[in-house]
This record gives structure tokens, C-alpha cells and sequence, in this order.
């Protein structure tokens, strides 16, 4: 088992991840992770654990990580809009069929300005990004 475990563990938080630096070769075979470094997703920083000098290979690891990590999170933002979209179309469908006059009363103001607050934004995107497309006339 030993043998299948990665050489670094990143234990996630917040911004990034606590990272690791994974021991098995020891006298007891027992597992030992010792905190090398913190890395911030944000901002790309990696602060050494302690008085720690991190190694180019340490380094260069965590950073592999923190690109790798970036990109996940991108990706899940995108897909929670995906999922958001289809939240939404739901709550439609259950307006329409199911919803009692009560619910309704309930929930309509809070819908409508959250929409509206969201159709501002995405018109006023929109607009700017077909602005910064179109050829500029010196």
C-alpha cells in the first residue's frame, strides 16, 4: 500500500491547501506527512511551513498543484451556472403547475429582483463585450 501513496499531500483549505511532504520510509512503516508549505489558489503564494526552505522540486510541485487546482475550481464555476440555468428552469415549471398562490406571494419579489439584478449584469457584459469586438474606426 505504502508504494501507491503520493510523495505530497495537499490537505485543502479555503484559499488552497496545507501541503505535505508524505514518509513511509520509516523504521515503524508508519505514515508521517510533514507540513512543508501553505499555497494560496488566490494569489499563487507559497509560504514555506516554518523555517522551512522549500526545495526547486517542492516548489515547483506545489505550483503544478495550484495551476491543476485553479483550473478545477474554474471549471466548477462554470458548472454550477450550468446547474444554476437548470434551477431555474425548474423553478419556472413549478411556478407554472405547481406552485400555490401563497408560495408564489412568498417568493415572487425575491425572484424578480434577483433577476432583474442578474439580466442587468449580463446585458451590460454583453454589451461591453460586443463594444471591445467591434473594429475601431481612426
Amino acid at each position: 500500500m505504502s508504494g501507491d501513496l503520493p510523495e505530497y499531500y495537499f490537505r485543502i483549505r479555503e484559499n488552497g491547501a496545507a501541503v505535505f511532504k508524505v514518509d513511509t520510509e520509516n523504521r515503524q512503516r508508519r505514515i508521517e506527512m510533514e507540513e512543508i508549505a501553505i499555497a494560496n489558489v488566490r494569489n499563487g503564494n507559497i509560504k514555506p511551513h516554518g523555517d522551512r526552505k522549500l526545495t526547486a522540486e517542492e516548489t515547483a510541485v506545489i505550483t503544478d498543484w495550484i495551476a491543476r487546482r485553479s483550473a478545477i475550481l474554474t471549471a466548477r464555476d462554470v458548472d454550477d451556472i450550468h446547474r444554476a440555468v437548470d434551477h431555474l428552469n425548474l423553478v419556472t415549471q413549478w411556478a407554472q403547475s405547481k406552485a400555490s398562490d401563497a408560495q408564489l406571494e412568498d417568493v415572487t419579489d425575491a425572484l424578480l429582483l434577483a433577476m432583474h439584478d442578474l439580466r442587468s449584469v449580463l446585458v451590460r457584459k454583453k454589451a461591453e463585450r460586443l463594444m471591445s469586438a467591434e473594429p475601431t474606426d481612426d
